[in-house]
């Protein structure tokens, strides 16, 4: 019997009620979706003792089974049930599955009564096909009618907009959800319980709309009044194909149920239907199907060649067309090409198992290549094992066993899942069926919870639906703001007040954001005074900038700085909604800049102080214009000329506000502290109009790796000096330079351990910092020798002092106070104004440093001061070392110790890496020398050596004296000394 006829005439209810009039069963349905509702509603009315459920992935068979509620390709042959249906028969013309409908209808038979369901266009087919058939033709129960086209934002509740692929379902869904505050999504991919959710969602009224596939189309009873098609085209698996108006006849066929009428349309990009067409579907009067798809079902399993030569065997009735190729079928030619399969499957046992793996649906849908390689692996273990290794099958289920991830993990997770939940449905294929099935579908029921979950949260948005019925009543909505700044309207969060300006939250969207927006900023007027008086009277600790100029109040961002007419003044840039209205605004500029003017007076107190000396004339006033331009940091290298013309009068001004003038930079050591230099460099960045401001380094550091691509300065702004691949701060290099000073740059040195300890560096890295400084370094080995005890001056007292001990010189260091009235002289950098050749001779010290008690650090002060007869590397201007001789304060050594074995360490020895110019000048006699005026060697200023008031001075080189020497007139020494010789 055929029971033909359109959608909503009852076929299905009709074929259940006359399966339960037979003591047995079977039923054959479109979708698996389907069989789960059919089979929920033979168990409410029989109990589930005696119903099974039997689809690809879900196997429910109690041993007193009477009804079988299956899937069509699952449905059991040959146990001679007394019933057998098979519903939407019209399924046969359908490209990929067609055959498996055209099999059950050419074969499968009750022994009493079997019944096909579906459309009137099978009519005539089934009754070439079917000696003997009777037809019974039901009408629809209500009208359908065509509306036209309609936009989204004005469709009617109660109804389901259709797409035909997932990423068109979510577009729709997500539009949906901004538009009219959500929907619920079904697609056959979906598992029976995530579909079910999402159906009692849409049943219950929480959301009035639905988004699907076709799936729909195939029996899915829902309270529908109006389906929209938001394409009238679908891919079918090959191709793009336009859909036939019976296809289109049984998705829209969904709107109305029972007595109650429907009407469709199209949406969207979809074109409006052709007249005909439309009234086709309203008629329910389309073209016959006389063509149906069709597969060999006598297969033989002789070898693999034979079975794909049977699976295309044609047959002789023309109304039979040969089935395109299915997967199956492609993944048995696919193994056939492997030698290990096809040397596995010579007998038919192994080519009928061969074929059942073939027919694992993928469901992953990832490539047949993938999909190929999986059945190989399952058939190899099953030809080899008998059954699939359990641990083998654990580790694919545990990969899957997770529910975190986005939607689209979690559906690729149950299509993983789907296929293993088919191999444990399959007979003998594990050792423990029973507990293979439970496991997977365990698995399949948390995935599907957290699937549904996932939908539900990115599709349904109940603030949106309560906000919009809301916002479509004359009353205005009521706002609230918490402690943390977040809004609620209505009860319902909106967004967040961050400082002046409302952020909306990232929920909100769609034609009602800006209404909704608009409401809350009107709403939220009251706040923003609010929020600008308690600004205005907050504490300047609440307030902070950040280092890419921005402005805080606590965590919100109130306001950004931008460059003014003055590095030193820089003006703000507020950020405050239009809503809050110019009067917030203006309260909010002014207590930012005051801010901001009170952090630069305090953290550059000594800068500002020097810029409004009075007493300051002349060079001096110039210089101290440059400082405060740079910021109270000035390589030195750049003002050398201006160094030189300043006379001691300006000089001793000018230290006495704590300007230190140094062998490389001539700085202020106050704004060497974090906080200043972290306020240098934003100040500095906005003068320079960058787009990324370079940060500061954090606090303590003595040397920080050079950072490639930043600006030029930026390493003097932080208050370091690039030397190599890292940067040393220029307070620790000019100590440093103080210890050069007494090293013999021209015959080759090694760096000592004071040198070590202030950088914190390796002796590699130390190696690396002097070549960056413009020495050479050469690395060479020698036989470590055992230290002998330290020897002791002579006098029996240590005047050394400890480089690392401290960042700050002791405020009195013998011979390191230098008269203000002492001349001053050249200074030379190391790395960029060493003469070539190095120093030829060290002139007598003529001058030391002052000392100024400094917190940050202690930093020479000016010049070089050379070290009596013999040469040394050109070092800092001051020292801090004493006055006993080198040679007596050097650490011994046991020369006739015998080593018992002889170990190696590496040693590096520096000198200045320039070449000696050829053009020396004459060499220095006893009784002086052109420029020396007959001033005796090893006297400082006033006649005083520089080691000791009036005493004998000191000499700091290992080596004796030497009693000539010619003076370099390039060389900066001599030219300090010359200097000291003409003023004596």
């Amino acid at each position: 019997m055929a029971i033909l006829g359109p959608t909503n005439t009852g076929k299905t209810t009709y074929a259940i009620e006359r399966m339960l009039g037979h003591r047995t069963g079977v039923i054959g349905l479109p979708l698996r979706l389907l069989a789960r509702e059919v089979y929920d509603r033979i168990v409410a009315l029989r109990g589930p003792s005696v119903v099974a459920l039997v689809t690809g992935e879900e196997r429910i068979v109690p041993p007193r089974t009477q009804y079988w509620v299956c899937t069509v390709e699952a449905m059991p042959e040959g146990m001679g049930a007394d019933f057998v249906a098979v519903d939407e028969i019209q399924l046969c013309a359908d490209p990929e599955r067609g055959h498996v409908f055209t099999d059950r209808l050419l074969r499968a038979r009750g022994l009493q009564e079997t019944n096909f369901l579906g459309s009137d266009t099978m009519r005539g087919t089934i009754a070439a096909l079917v000696p003997g058939v009777q037809f019974i033709k039901r009408e629809r129960m209500s009208e359908l009618v065509y509306s036209g086209q309609k936009k989204i934002s004005r469709m009617r509740p109660r109804s389901a907009i259709v797409g035909f692929s997932v990423e068109n379902v979510y577009a729709i869904a997500e539009l949906i959800r901004r538009q009219k505050g959500g929907a619920a999504v079904v697609m056959g991919a979906l598992s029976p319980r995530t579909r079910n959710a999402q159906v009692d969602m849409y049943q219950n009224g929480e959301v009035d709309y639905l988004v699907a596939t076709d799936a729909i189309g195939m029996g899915l009873n829902l309270d529908v009044d109006h389906v929209a098609f938001s394409a009238l085209s679908k891919f079918d698996g090959r191709r793009m194909r336009p859909l036939a108006p019976n296809e289109l006849a049984q998705i829209a066929g969904r709107a109305g149920r029972g007595f109650r009428s429907g009407t469709f349309g199209v949406t969207g990009d979809a074109p409006a239907l052709d007249d005909g067409v439309a009234r086709a579907i309203m008629d329910h009067s389309f073209t016959p199907q006389n063509k149906i798809n069709w597969r060999n079902h006598a297969l033989q399993f002789g070898s693999i060649d034979r079975l794909i030569s049977t699976l295309e065997a044609k047959s002789n009735n023309e109304r039979l067309v040969r089935a395109r190729e299915a997967d199956d079928l492609r993944a048995l030619k696919a193994l056939g090409q492997v030698d290990e399969i096809f040397a596995r499957s010579t007998d038919g046992p192994s080519v009928k198992l061969l074929w059942d793996v073939c027919r694992i649906p993928d469901f992953r849908g990832i490539s047949h290549v993938e999909h190929a390689s999986l059945l190989e692996s399952i058939f190899i273990d099953l030809h080899q094992r008998g059954t699939i290794p359990d641990d083998w099958l654990a580790r694919q289920i545990k990969r899957i066993d997770r529910t975190d991830g986005d939607i689209d993990a979690l559906s690729k997770r149950l299509a993983f899942i789907r296929t293993w939940t088919y191999v444990a449905q399959r007979k003998g294929w594990t050792k423990d069926e029973s507990h293979w099935r439970g496991a997977t579908r365990v698995v399949e029921d948390r995935l599907s919870d957290a699937l549904h979950e996932r939908l539900t949260q990115r599709f349904v948005d109940r603030r949106t639906s309560v906000l919009l019925r809301r916002l479509g009543q004359k009353e205005a909505m009521v706002a609230d703001v918490n402690e943390t700044g977040a809004v609620t309207v209505e009860g319902e969060f909106v967004g967040k007040l961050d400082g002046f300006r409302f952020r909306a939250d990232k929920g909100a969207g769609g034609a009602e954001e800006k209404t909704i927006k608009s409401a809350a900023l009107q709403a939220l007027a009251p706040q923003f005074h609010l929020r600008a008086d308690r600004f205005y009277n907050a504490p300047d600790t609440e307030i902070d900038f950040t280092e890419q100029g921005g402005l805080m109040w606590g965590s919100a961002a109130v306001g950004k700085l931008v460059a003014g007419s003055d590095p030193l003044k820089p003006q703000v840039q507020v950020f405050v909604d239009d809503v809050a209205g110019p009067e917030v605004a203006q309260k909010v500029e002014r207590r930012l800049q005051h801010f901001i003017d009170r952090k630069i007076a305090a953290l550059f107190e000594p800068l500002m102080a020097l810029s409004k000396d009075e007493t300051l004339t002349g060079l001096a006033r110039g210089f101290a214009f440059q400082l405060v331009e740079n910021f109270g940091i000035i390589p030195r290298a750049q003002v050398t000329e201006d160094v030189k013309a300043l006379d001691q009068d300006a000089r001793g001004a000018l230290r006495k506000h704590g300007i230190r003038f140094g062998q490389f930079t001539i700085f202020m050591p106050l704004l060497l502290k974090p906080a200043p230099t972290r306020l240098r460099l934003v100040l500095w960045s906005l003068s320079k109009g960058l787009s990324e401001f370079p940060e500061s380094p954090p606090p303590g550091l003595v040397t920080i790796p050079v950072e490639a691509g930043a600006p030029d300065g930026a390493d003097t702004m932080a208050g370091y000096r690039n030397a190599g691949t890292r940067a040393i701060r220029i307070d620790m290099l000019e100590r440093l330079a103080d210890m050069l000073r007494a090293e013999d740059s021209r015959g080759g040195f090694e760096a000592k351990a004071d040198m070590l300890s202030i950088t914190g560096m390796t002796l590699e890295q130390f190696a690396d910092l002097m070549t960056g400084l413009g020495y050479r370094a050469e690395k060479a080995e020698r036989v470590k020798q055992k230290p002998v005890d330290v020897a002791t001056p002579k006098d029996g007292t240590d005047k050394m002092m400890d480089a690392s001990a401290d960042n700050t010189v002791p405020e009195k260091v013998q011979g390191d106070t230098a008269p203000d009235d002492a001349p001053d002289k050249p200074v030379m950098d190391v790395a960029a104004e060493q003469p070539e050749g190095g120093i030829t001779e060290q002139p007598t010290p003529t001058e030391a440093t002052e000392v100024v008690p400094e917190a940050v650090a202690e930093l020479p002060d000016e010049g070089i001061a050379p070290v009596a007869a013999e040469p040394a590397e050109l070092g800092a201007v001051e020292t801090g070392i004493g006055d006993t001789p080198a040679e007596e304060l050097t650490p011994g050594t046991a020369p006739d110790t015998e080593m018992a074995e002889a170990e190696m360490e590496a040693f590096y020895t520096f000198t200045w890496g320039r070449a000696a110019r050829a053009n020396q000048n004459q060499r220095r006699g006893d009784g002086g020398g052109a420029r020396g005026k007959g001033k005796p060697q090893g006297k400082g200023r006033k006649g005083a050596p520089r080691g000791e008031k009036g005493g004998k001075a000191q000499n700091f080189s290992a080596r004796p004296p030497k009693k000539e020497k010619q003076i370099d007139p390039d060389n900066p020494f001599a030219a300090a000394l010359m200097g000291l010789k003409d003023g004596k």
